[in-house]
């Protein structure tokens, strides 16, 4: 992840920087980030365009919390007791329930892909870190499927109800360190969706 963490706010416009961002916010999402990945994140830099300013800062908020803060900030937006503040999850999004229809037809296109959830991964395949990382691999060409099976995942499996969960996360009661990557990934999404409406 160090090498992700060194992203530049113009690089995040072409593919591998696309990639590299998307797998940063995957990452982030999964688990709190460790004293390495915040290292890396106080040395990012910005620029004056809305990816570069939500760059800058999530890089500020690195240099402002620490490895213990922001696992416990972790805890309290997405585990909590009993449940965490934000739920991210394709199926609670779009449906209002954990495992349903969503899940079930993301598990189908991925199937499809010959791609499957690591052993050990306890959370389903549509939670939001899961595909910010299945995306970014797509983009980087690590996954089958190239261009065109990036382009259906998000689509299908995005577009819908990614940008109102960064949205959630970025305006969370308990969000410090996360409301920065929450207004970075919810400017992610919308450039994407920018992207795909443009003609071709």
């Amino acid at each position: 992840m160090g090498e992700t963490a060194t992203t530049t706010a113009m690089a995040a416009t072409d593919g591998e920087g696309r990639a590299r961002l998307f797998a940063l916010l995957g990452r982030l999402c999964i688990a709190a980030p460790d004293a390495s990945l915040l290292e890396g994140l106080r040395s990012l830099e910005g620029d004056a365009t809305p990816i570069g300013q939500a760059v800058a800062a999530l890089a500020q908020a690195a240099r402002a919390t620490d490895p213990d803060r922001s696992s416990r900030e972790f805890f309290d937006l997405f585990i909590g007791i009993g449940r965490g503040e934000v739920l991210p999850f394709a199926s609670y999004y779009i449906t209002g329930f954990l495992h349903d229809r969503p899940l079930a037809d993301l598990r189908g296109d991925l199937r499809r892909l010959g791609l499957e959830r690591r052993l050990g991964v306890a959370e389903p395949e549509d939670h939001l870190g899961f595909l910010c990382e299945t995306y970014a691999g797509l983009i980087a060409g690590e996954f089958p499927g190239g261009a065109l099976a990036a382009e259906q995942l998000f689509a299908r499996h995005m577009a819908p109800w990614a940008g109102r969960c960064f949205a959630d996360i970025e305006r969370a009661e308990n969000a410090r360190f996360y409301r920065a990557v929450g207004a970075l990934g919810r400017t992610a999404i919308e450039i994407e969706q920018a992207a795909v409406a443009l003609p071709a």
